[in-house]
C-alpha cells in the first residue's frame, strides 16, 4: 500500500491453527465459521501478520511473528509446519534483515515477537542486527511477572536478551516513535498492548494488533477469549473503530490470513470492513 509518502508492506510470517472459539470467544460457531473455516478439531487458521513501513528515512517493522522454537507438540497442536526464519521472510519480500531500523512490538506475547531474536552460541542475539526494538514499559513488567493467567504466552528468550545488549528502549504510553508514526496503548486484550497508526499527507493507516485479530471482529462485542480485559477492549474498539470510519482509515489486522488491509464502516447500526 503507497499511504501518501509512505509504502507499507504486508509480510506474512507463516501462519499456525488455534480454537476457533478461542479466538472468537462467546461468538456462536454458526456467526463466526461463516468468516473462518474451522478443521476438523475446531482450529482456524491464525496468519503471523507483521508489516514493514517505509518512510523513505527508515524501515519499520510491527511485529516479528511467532519465531523458529517450538517443539514438536507444540507443531502438532497448532498444526504448524516448520516457520520460517524471520530474516528469510523478509528477503522474499524485497528486504535485507540487516536494512530494518526500528522494530516495533505490539506486545511480548510469543506469536507477536518470537522473530526479535535468533540462538547464537551459548545465549540469544537480535535477529535484525542494526535495529531498535520498542515495547511498552508495562508489558515487560508484566511479562515479568509471569501470572499464571498468561505465563505462556511470554518467553523471555523474545526481549531479555535485547535489554541486556541496550537494543530495547522501553516506552511509557503514546507517543511518536518516528515521523508520522505513531503508537497507543490500546487496553483490553491486555493492560498494555499497542495499536501503531501512520500518517502521510492527510492519510492514515492502522495496524489495530489483537484488539481486532481479524477483520471480521471489527464488531466491538466480537472479542477473544484471550482478552484479559474483554469490557475494556470493546471500549477501546468503540472508540478507535468509531475515528477510522469516519476519518476512512485503512486497518489491518494481527492474524487475518485474508485481509492485508481493509476500511471500517458503521452502516444501520452494523460493523463492516470493506
Amino acid at each position: 500500500m503507497i499511504l501518501g509518502d509512505v509504502r507499507i508492506t504486508p509480510v506474512r510470517a507463516g501462519s499456525y491453527w488455534w480454537d476457533g472459539g478461542a479466538l472468537f470467544g462467546v461468538v456462536p460457531k454458526s456467526l463466526w465459521s461463516r468468516h473462518a473455516a474451522p478443521d476438523d478439531q475446531n482450529r482456524i487458521e491464525a496468519g503471523f501478520n507483521c508489516f514493514v513501513v517505509e518512510t523513505g528515512d527508515q524501515k519499520i517493522l510491527i511485529d516479528t511473528g511467532g519465531g523458529v522454537r517450538h517443539t514438536e507438540k507444540d507443531k502438532e497442536r497448532m498444526r504448524l509446519p516448520e516457520p520460517p526464519v524471520l530474516e528469510d521472510v523478509l528477503a522474499h519480500h524485497g528486504f535485507e534483515a540487516s536494512s530494518i531500523d526500528l522494530v516495533i512490538n505490539t506486545h511480548l506475547h510469543w506469536d507477536h515477537c518470537c522473530g526479535n531474536t535468533v540462538d547464537a552460541g551459548s545465549g540469544a542475539r537480535a535477529a535484525l542486527p542494526n535495529a531498535r526494538y520498542v515495547t511498552q514499559r508495562g508489558e515487560l513488567l508484566h511479562a515479568r511477572e509471569q501470572h499464571t493467567r498468561d505465563a505462556v504466552s511470554y518467553r523471555a528468550v523474545n526481549y531479555e536478551p535485547l535489554l541486556e545488549s541496550g537494543q530495547m528502549r522501553l516506552l511509557d504510553g503514546d507517543g511518536e516513535v518516528a515521523p508520522g508514526v505513531e503508537v497507543r496503548v490500546a487496553p483490553g486484550h491486555n493492560r498494555d498492548m499497542m495499536i501503531v497508526t501512520v500518517r502521510s499527507r492527510g492519510e492514515t493507516w492502522c495496524q489495530l494488533s489483537d484488539l481486532v485479530p481479524y477483520a471480521a471482529q471489527v464488531t466491538p462485542t466480537w472479542v477473544t477469549a484471550f482478552d484479559l480485559y474483554p469490557l475494556e477492549t470493546i471500549a477501546s474498539k468503540e472508540n478507535i473503530l468509531t475515528r477510522a470510519a469516519a476519518e476512512g482509515w485503512w486497518c489491518s489486522f494481527a492474524h487475518d490470513p485474508k485481509v492485508d488491509f481493509a476500511q471500517v464502516e458503521l452502516k444501520e447500526g452494523k460493523w463492516r470492513t470493506r
